[in-house]
């Protein structure tokens, strides 16, 4: 009997992607988890460009005969960075990764770090969709939010987008904020819209832990009240012509995002820069997680690999990692997928296939959430436990 390491290496191995982590902001807002360092003064771009590009070169063996798909840079706030910086380094990465030729690249901006001049220098350097963090509109959201800029503020980084020639960009909007109305949110939603965005990410306020908002909580609006935000601004984009292909993210049609498509079908990406995390699939069919040094001092400092430690994924915990991702899709994704990602045959999750169904909460031949199963989507994914 072939054994799930065999079975994936003989299967073609994931689109791979590359996530890059720039850990700086000006302020650390009370409900981010992500991780990031505050910082005030000149940023060591030449030194951190230098750090990535020693990083990556241990992990070029993980992207041998590769093409990279899709490039995504996080943060932190990518947007303190000079243009040139970027410039600099998409010159070294073409250097040593093979790209496809229609990348999609996308650039975490914070509209209190932008400026309409640098927006035209990521386009130069070949930065081609942009994710705008506006949260929201309303300056009385914005300072409960602990966001650095105002409404018009985050006009002039949507506006500064369209006239650099970012036809491809997403708002990043919240809802469910501390005295929310449902009037507010939709209000938000709104003015949003009027921006003709291809993409948006909108989605609720979570207290996540080890943020201030956790510490100390905010009064956020009742059940009932979020309930009402959420079905009146589902109505409003369905209406406005998105679909809700992910769980909180929002496209036109076409405009979905390549880059959180692939995480969410169990692709693999690689990972530079302080706190990145990757994931890669061998060709011996073994799948691994890995992460690099997170304080930026320390990753700046070491020479070589920044790799700070790695994990494989046993088989028996790819089926939950598999559904917990691609689950999350509206339209979920073809049985067949289950294997190639995985490299585990699908008679592995039969029985609790064939459970969810009797019990409508999965379609059937197709690895997809019904609307009742959406509902009860945390019960679902015990059953892979």
């Amino acid at each position: 009997m072939a054994t799930p390491a065999t079975e994936g290496a003989s299967a073609p191995r994931p689109p791979l992607s590359l996530y890059i982590h720039v850990p700086w902001c000006v302020r650390k807002c009370p409900y981010c988890d992500f991780y990031s360092h505050t910082f005030r003064g000149d940023l060591p771009e030449q030194a951190y460009l230098n750090a990535m590009m020693e990083d990556l070169e241990q992990d070029l063996p993980l992207a041998r005969e590769r093409t990279i798909e899709t490039v995504f840079i996080g943060g932190g706030t990518p947007s303190l960075m000079s243009a040139s910086f970027y410039q600099d380094l998409f010159q070294q990465l073409h250097q040593r990764l093979s790209f496809s030729p229609d990348a999609e690249i996308t650039l975490e901006a914070n509209p209190g770090t932008v400026e309409q001049s640098r927006f035209h220098g990521y386009r130069e350097a070949g930065i081609n969709r942009l994710s705008i963090g506006i949260q929201s509109f309303q300056a009385e959201f914005l300072q409960k939010l602990g966001r650095i800029h105002d409404g018009d503020e985050a006009h002039r980084a949507v506006e500064a987008a369209v006239n650099a020639g970012f036809s491809n960009f997403n708002l990043d909007l919240m809802h469910g904020l501390p005295g929310q109305t449902p009037e507010q949110a939709l209000a938000d939603l709104d003015t949003a819209l009027a921006w003709q965005p291809p993409h948006l990410s909108w989605y609720q306020l979570t207290l996540e832990p080890n943020t201030e908002f956790y510490s100390r909580p905010p009064a956020l609006p009742e059940d009932d009240t979020l309930w009402a935000i959420w079905q009146a601004g589902r109505e409003k984009l369905l209406t406005s012509g998105f679909e809700d292909y992910e769980v909180s993210a929002w496209a036109r049609p076409g405009m979905a995002s390549r880059h959180n498509l692939n995480y969410w079908t169990f692709g693999d990406y690689l990972a530079i820069g302080a706190g990145g995390h990757g994931k890669v699939s061998l060709a011996n069919g073994e799948v691994r997680r890995y992460w690099k040094t997170r304080q930026p001092e320390a990753y700046l400092s070491r020479i070589g690999s920044r790799t700070a430690g790695t994990q494989a994924v046993e088989p028996e915990e790819r089926p939950l990692e598999f559904m917990m991702n691609a689950l999350r899709l509206q339209q979920g994704v073809e049985e067949s997928l289950f294997l190639a990602r995985t490299g585990l045959p699908l008679s592995h999750i039969a029985a609790i296939l064939d459970d969810l169904r009797e019990r409508e909460l999965l379609e059937p031949d197709r690895l997809q959430a019904t609307a009742l199963g959406r509902q009860y989507l945390n019960s679902v994914l015990e059953q892979f436990l």
